[in-house]
């Protein structure tokens, strides 16, 4: 379950994370509405309570980040586009 909280200092993070173009992408992330629906690494719930999240991002340069992202339209495009040492690492 991946259950997102988006902070505004790289220090508290988790995870640094860069939005890149789709062909750059290591992660292609779809946006959940439900907590149920969130699962893996690739199906995130976006939350603003940082109790409830799994992994604290923070939005950087693609050269800073861990991992690039690109946000999808559907479930079935999420998921990892490249082996990565992050994999498994935005849920529990």
């Amino acid at each position: 379950m991946a259950y997102i909280y988006q902070t505004s200092t790289m220090g508290e993070a988790h995870i640094r994370v860069a939005l890149v173009a789709r062909g750059f992408a290591d992660l292609l992330v779809h946006r959940v509405n439900s907590l149920g629906l969130a699962h893996g690494d690739a199906l995130w719930f976006i939350t603003k309570d940082k109790q409830l999240a799994t992994s604290w991002l923070f939005f950087t340069s693609p050269g800073m980040a861990d991992v690039k992202i690109c946000f999808v339209d559907s479930y079935g495009e999420a998921g990892w586009q490249t082996p990565h040492s992050f994999k498994g690492r935005f849920g529990y």
